[in-house]
C-alpha cells in the first residue's frame, strides 16, 4: 500500500533555507535606503511571502512609507516608481539570497525521509527564477533538490492565490490536492496551500514572523524567545494551518499523522 501523503510542497526562505528569512529584508531595506526612503525591517517583513513585485507594490502602498516617499520626492508613489524600485530589488535580491542559501537544520534529512517514503517533493517561492538560480545550486550541494520549483511569475497570480501550489501539483502529477501538504513559514503561504485544498503545516521559529537568525534566536532570554515563537504560531494558526511546528526538523512525525488522518477519511481543515 502506497503512503497516503503523495507530495509535499515546501516554501524556500524561512522554511528550508535562510533561517529567519533574512535575505529579502536585507535587499529591500538596502534598495529603499538607496532611494532615499528608508524602511524598517519590520515594514519589510509585513508582506513577506508574496512575489517580490507584489511585495514592492504593497510597501509603496503602505500609508507610512507612501508619506515618507511623498515628503522626499514631492509626489506620491506611482506605478512607475514600483517598477523602478523593483528593477533595483531584483539584482539586490539575487545577491542577498545567494549569500543566505544555507539549509535550515533538519531540512536535508526531512527531504531524504520523504523520498524514502515515495513522497514527491516540490516547492514554491516568491523569488523569481533569476533570484533562485544560485539558491537551488547551493541547496542541491547540501542535499536538497526538489523536483519542481515554481517561482514568482510562473503563474498568473501569486500567493495567497492557489496557483503556485496547483502548478507544483500538476508538474508532479499528484492529485487529489488533499493528498498533498504545503509547508510554509508565512501566513500568505498557508493561505495559498489552504486555498489549493492541501494540508498545511506552518513553520514558526525559523521563519519571517520571528525574523532572527538561529544564533540570535538562541541568544534570546528564554521567555522572550518563547513569546516570539508563540506569536508566530498564533499567526499561522489564525490563517488556518492544520499544524504548526517550530522548524522543519519536526516535520516527519506530522507527515505520518497527516497520512493516518487521510487513511481515516479526514481532509484538510480537520486536526490530523
Amino acid at each position: 500500500m502506497s503512503f497516503a501523503v503523495k507530495a509535499v510542497i515546501f516554501d524556500w526562505a524561512g522554511t528550508m533555507v535562510d533561517f529567519g528569512c533574512m535575505a529579502p529584508v536585507r535587499a529591500l531595506c538596502d534598495v529603499f535606503a538607496a532611494a532615499g526612503v528608508p524602511i524598517s525591517a519590520a515594514e519589510a517583513r509585513v508582506d513577506m511571502g508574496k512575489a517580490k513585485h507584489d511585495h514592492v507594490s504593497a510597501l509603496l502602498a503602505d500609508p507610512a512609507i507612501a508619506a515618507r516617499w511623498t515628503a522626499h520626492y514631492g509626489t506620491a508613489p506611482a506605478a512607475a516608481d514600483v517598477e523602478r524600485i523593483y528593477r533595483q530589488v531584483e539584482p539586490a535580491m539575487v545577491q542577498a539570497a545567494a549569500a543566505a542559501a544555507q539549509l535550515i537544520p533538519g531540512a536535508a534529512q526531512a527531504y531524504a525521509d520523504l523520498l524514502a517514503l515515495g513522497v514527491r517533493v516540490g516547492s514554491g517561492t516568491g523569488y523569481t527564477p533569476e533570484m533562485m538560480a544560485a539558491i537551488r545550486t547551493a541547496a542541491a550541494r547540501q542535499g536538497y533538490d526538489p523536483e519542481v520549483v515554481i517561482c514568482a511569475g510562473d503563474t498568473p497570480s501569486g500567493r495567497p492565490a492557489p496557483h503556485m501550489a496547483w502548478a507544483a501539483l500538476i508538474a508532479l502529477d499528484v492529485w487529489p490536492a488533499w493528498a498533498a501538504v504545503k509547508v510554509d513559514d508565512a501566513p500568505v503561504g498557508i493561505a495559498e496551500g489552504r486555498h489549493a485544498g492541501c494540508w498545511t503545516v506552518g513553520v514558526a521559529a525559523s521563519g519571517n514572523a520571528v525574523g532572527l537568525s538561529a544564533e540570535d534566536l538562541a541568544a534570546l532570554d528564554p521567555a522572550d524567545r518563547s513569546a516570539r515563537i508563540a506569536a508566530a504560531r498564533t499567526a499561522l494558526a489564525a490563517e488556518g494551518a492544520d499544524v504548526v511546528i517550530d522548524n522543519v526538523s519536526q516535520l516527519m512525525p506530522v507527515i505520518h499523522r497527516i497520512a493516518a488522518a487521510i487513511e481515516a477519511g479526514q481532509r484538510p481543515g480537520s486536526a490530523p
